[in-house]
């Protein structure tokens, strides 16, 4: 290999915006603001979400931001700062540093992730789990 995941997380970081839990906090449920949630859904059912975050797994982020994609979701062009999270700031740092790529200007992600969101105290919801349908007999 020529990069590791290690590496390409390092040079993310180098380039993108990190805002500490205190700074994320302080931005939180700004109308200016939408926190985007880059987990996947396992992981929010299992651990929480933060208030507000709207979830975009990061397989698909690419796709609904650009609005030139079939994916594109009206959400991704409004004009906000998108403060992306993960768990630890490795995937959500990966994904803001594609989303500039993209040309994406007001773009940020939360250094230490979900988890350090939630050791510091701020607040977290439980997400509803989806029931399996029971299945049907032809």
């Amino acid at each position: 290999m020529k990069k590791t995941a290690k590496s390409l997380v390092d040079e993310a970081m180098a380039q993108v915006t990190t805002y500490t839990v205190e700074q994320a906090r302080a931005l939180h449920a700004h109308p200016g603001v939408q926190f985007v949630d880059v987990r996947d859904v396992r992981e929010l059912e299992h651990e929480g979400v933060i208030p507000g975050a709207v979830h975009a797994p990061r397989g698909m982020l690419e796709f609904w931001f650009d609005p030139e994609s079939p994916y594109h979701r009206d959400l991704f062009a409004q004009d906000k700062e998108y403060v992306l999270f993960c768990a630890a700031g490795w995937r959500s740092a990966l994904a803001t540093k594609a989303l500039m790529d993209m040309g994406l200007e007001r773009v940020a992600h939360v250094g230490g992730g979900f988890t350090a969101w939630k050791a510091a105290g701020a607040p977290t919801e439980v997400k509803p789990v989806k029931a399996a349908k029971p299945a049907t007999r032809d």
